[in-house]
């Protein structure tokens, strides 16, 4: 098996389990501590991500970016010389940055935090986290085995701890202190494995210093995206004075993140490994990881968006309690983000950053994030929370539109369209089905169930003709692949 199929299974499996977390651990919480505690949650959380996301920079794209070219210049010479010198020159960078950002959260939460200032601080564990935050490291060197499974003994470990110890109302300092911890110590435990990959290199001023202009223009990214990922909820929360509605959103944003989830983790694998493509000048092959990337991103995108739109209905009220029913609009509502994410990642992981084209990125998200807050601001005020919604949809769209023009003279648009728009007819077909079939009966959980088979069944059934009846390639990777399992068991 290719290292790029190992790579996205490792990731698959440990978004699997993200999933299935949070299936069962958000109907848990949401009951437990309720929508005001789990928005007072969220408030903060919010808060101190914009502390790490300036402690990190742009270091997460940029770092890997660079390994991955490191990697690829020391291949032949049998040491990791570039490698080194490269990691531990940007760690030298973000280990400033980090502190500084670490200081100035305390500073913030004892001079501005009042209603909420215990909980507050303990999301500082979530800061220094970036401290030693090393993924970016790993994921260069497509050393996706280590961290997914790091992750998935931390996740299911902060799983259990959150089942035994948050048990009323009073425990969401527990439940923060869980989540926070988890992160640092995840970070925490990734550092040994450092010995294998590189020896150490004493960073320079000037080494550093060349680091600091690629790594400041990918933090404009980050920063802009932020605005419509993390922004929302601190305007939703100071526009409508209720954490309530900050909870309903953000527990609906939580459900979106599935669509994206396992397109996140492809990006993630092709990042480095197009970068070191890239390096190598290899276009062909590039072209043809885009091409079967853009068709796996929309067929999932697809179904899963579609899906969660069908479901909607029955699944707020199943998941999150009776409390929660107003998620199930937003869900609705947000459903068409899930196709335009997968759509703008595979050209933001696979082709702009890679080929080093950061300013398309960089401008492409600072539009997103200016059509997202004029949005915000004019909509919030007037329809609520769904207006935060229309806000993101818009800003997504925005992004994607605008990376799309940008690199038409390079990437066949137009195919992927033609070769990939049926899945959305398929879609529709099964939203119209599975959402026939949730009228049918109050919500529960058999009535989801029969949902979620009725839909896997309609979408998997209606796309395997579709592959068979137009000859797809991707139908033969299937078959080759599931050839090679039965002869290696014979």
């Amino acid at each position: 098996m290719s290292s790029v199929k190992k790579n996205y299974i490792y990731n698959v499996i440990y978004q699997l389990l993200t999933f299935a977390s949070v299936l069962l651990i958000t109907p848990y919480i949401t009951r437990t501590l309720g929508a005001y505690n789990t928005g007072v949650y969220s408030y903060t959380y919010s808060a101190a991500n914009y502390f790490w996301l300036f402690a990190m920079l742009g270091v997460n794209n940029y770092g890997n970016r660079s390994i991955a070219q490191a990697r690829a210049m020391d291949e032949g010479t049998g040491g990791n010389e570039q490698v080194s010198r490269t990691f531990f020159n940007i760690y030298a960078l973000q280990l400033l940055t980090a502190v500084v950002s670490a200081g100035a959260y305390i500073t913030y939460v004892l001079a501005f935090s009042v209603d909420n200032r215990e909980i507050a601080l303990l999301q500082f564990l979530y800061v220094v986290a970036a401290v030693v935050d090393i993924n970016w490291f790993f994921f260069g060197m497509e050393q996706f085995k280590i961290t997914v499974t790091r992750n998935i003994v931390i996740k299911l470990l902060s799983m259990l701890a959150i089942f035994l110890l948050v048990k009323k109302q009073e425990d969401l300092w527990i439940y923060t202190t869980i989540m926070a911890g988890s992160i640092l110590l995840s970070n925490l435990i990734l550092l040994p494995y450092l010995r294998r990959f590189v020896k150490f290199v004493k960073p320079t001023w000037k080494e550093i210093s060349r680091h600091v202009k690629p790594n400041l223009i990918l933090f404009v990214p980050v920063v802009a995206i932020s605005i419509y990922n993390i922004m929302d909820k601190l305007m939703i929360g100071r526009i409508l004075g209720d954490k309530k509605e900050v909870s309903y959103y953000d527990n609906a944003e939580k459900v979106m993140q599935v669509p994206t989830a396992f397109i996140n983790a492809l990006g993630t694998v092709m990042l480095p490994k197009m970068s070191g493509l890239v390096q190598k000048n290899d276009k062909a092959k590039c072209l043809e990881y885009i091409e079967k990337s853009m068709q796996l991103a929309l067929m999932i995108s697809f179904a899963t968006s579609f899906g969660l739109a069908a479901i909607a209905d029955n699944f707020a009220p199943v998941f999150y309690g009776a409390e929660f029913i107003p998620c199930a609009a937003l869900i609705m509502w947000l459903s068409p983000i899930g196709v335009i994410k997968s759509w703008a990642n595979v050209i933001r992981t696979q082709y702009l950053i890679p080929n080093g084209k950061d300013s398309i990125y960089v401008v492409s998200v600072i539009l997103g994030a200016v059509v997202n807050l004029i949005a915000n601001l004019l909509l919030i005020v007037r329809i609520g929370t769904i207006g935060a919604v229309i806000g993101t949809i818009l800003a997504e769209a925005a992004v994607m539109l605008y990376q799309t023009i940008m690199s038409r003279k390079e990437l066949e648009f137009g195919k992927y369209l033609k070769r990939n728009i049926a899945y959305g007819g398929i879609g529709l077909v099964m939203f119209l089905v599975v959402r026939l079939i949730g009228s049918t009966g109050e919500p529960s959980v058999t009535l989801l169930l029969i949902q979620m088979g009725a839909g896997i069944l309609i979408y998997g059934g209606l796309s395997a003709g579709y592959l068979c009846l137009t000859k797809d390639p991707f139908l033969n990777d299937v078959r080759n692949r599931l050839n090679k399992i039965l002869k290696k068991k014979k």
